[in-house]
């Protein structure tokens, strides 16, 4: 067995990739509200940095639109980045889900409006989608 050890800096490339493709308040995935004042919509709030030469910016925003893009990739409502096609993952949904429950419990009077108003319209549009899917015959 070797001891090197592979590091995937793969993530670079697609962070260059986003800062040069731009961002607008529909790449984002938040709104107006949330982005700031900026014209192109993606202001300190929503976590794109606000222009081509920044990082991402990592804040509580950002993290839960990452975990909620998960969970839509499970409950098979986008593609899988991986191979292009959707599939339906009911138990890892579910898992996720059950994540962003207990952040929002740990988090409980920590957080400011915006935060609260956004993890609270996650999971309700995360619950509603898997119910809808509970409810077509679906197996978790």
């Amino acid at each position: 067995m070797s001891d090197e050890k592979f590091v995937d800096e793969a993530w670079k490339d697609a962070v260059v990739s986003d800062k040069s493709a731009g961002c607008s308040s529909d790449s984002c995935g938040c709104s107006r509200e949330s982005c700031g004042d900026q014209e192109d919509g993606c202001g300190d709030g929503c976590g794109c940095g606000g222009g081509q030469d920044s990082e991402i910016e990592v804040n509580f925003f950002t993290y839960l639109t990452s975990i909620g893009y998960q969970a839509m990739i499970f409950l098979g409502e986008i593609p899988n980045p991986m191979n292009g096609q959707n599939e339906k993952n009911l138990r890892q949904a579910k898992f996720i889900i059950d994540t962003i429950l207990m952040l929002k419990e740990k988090t409980k009077g920590n957080l400011n409006e915006q935060e609260n108003a956004f993890i609270d319209g996650t999971l309700y549009e995360l619950q509603m989608k898997f119910v809808e899917l509970l409810q077509k015959g679906e197996q978790v």
